[in-house]
């Protein structure tokens, strides 16, 4: 595996490769970025991966100093994974100069859920994958569904701007009592890991309900967040939402059955985990 660090270097690797596939990541993988890594393999060839812990996609008070960084093993496990270029740029590689120029996602996707909570994140996110995709010029790039309303965002945002990249979407990877993968797991005490599944127990009841004609969905979302709250969780919201546009279903949606998606994010401790389940 080849790691380079510039975005010239980059491009000598990847001179007349027209089907490269690409994994971004912050690093400190787990299991479910490598499953991104094989998803990626089969799309497209050669696998590039990239590491890079972004700041502007982190607020003023959130973890962007203290966020894991554990390089030497993710190259390891990169390298069992086949992946041909290791992407991972300093901060002065990718910015060179202040990056005054920005990608704003629309007001009614970008500045809700997520993005009413952590306030620019995904400004910081489709700038810096946008930036990303320039360097790398792949075919296709994975993402998450973890992530979902990154995923949709970014998936919009490859559309509007004609980008050659196909956007593939990979199911969320759990550990075997159900928690989502996330980076962020690590945070967590041994109580709280315990604890933590609750939080996907608590989307499958909210599924469930819907699925079983429930069409008071305010009522739903208040009485899993209470649920939450009652077992010392801090929720920041439960949400069900239409899966094309995450905007509120509405009576008629309802009626011609809608593909729907309950998405939650809840802090645990000081750990702050999000997940959803498409209904």
């Amino acid at each position: 595996m080849k790691i380079v660090s510039s975005v010239a270097e980059l491009r000598d690797q990847l001179r007349g490769q027209l089907r490269t596939a690409f994994v971004p990541t912050m690093g400190n993988l787990h299991e479910g970025h490598l499953s991104l890594m094989r998803l990626a393999r089969k799309h497209g060839d050669p696998v590039v991966a990239s590491i890079f812990i972004n700041r502007l996609q982190f607020g003023p008070n959130e973890d962007f100093d203290t966020y894991p960084r554990t390089f030497s093993a993710d190259v390891e496990k990169l390298e069992k994974e086949g992946v041909y270029v290791l992407f991972a740029p300093t901060e002065k590689d990718l910015y060179p100069e202040p990056q005054e120029f920005r990608v704003k996602p629309p007001e009614q996707l970008g500045d809700i859920l997520e993005g009413e909570f952590r306030p620019g994140f995904f400004n910081g996110v489709t700038t810096v994958v946008l930036k990303l995709f320039s360097c790398v010029q792949p075919k296709v790039a994975v993402f998450g569904k973890k992530d979902y309303q990154q995923l949709m965002i970014i998936r919009n945002m490859a559309r509007q701007f004609a980008l050659p990249t196909d956007i593939v979407a990979a199911e969320t990877y759990r550990a075997d009592d159900g928690l989502a993968l996330s980076s962020r797991n690590g945070y967590l005490s041994k109580d709280e890991r315990t604890e933590a599944p609750t939080l996907y127990q608590q989307l499958n009841e909210v599924a469930q309900a819907v699925r079983d004609g429930h069409i008071n969905l305010s009522q739903l979302e208040m009485q899993a967040q209470e649920k939450l709250s009652a077992r010392g969780w801090m929720p920041d919201y439960i949400a069900i939402r239409k899966q094309s546009d995450l905007q509120k279903p509405t009576a008629e949606d309802l009626e011609q059955q809608a593909p729907l998606v309950v998405l939650a994010a809840a802090k645990l401790g000081s750990t702050r985990l999000i997940d959803n389940l498409e209904i």
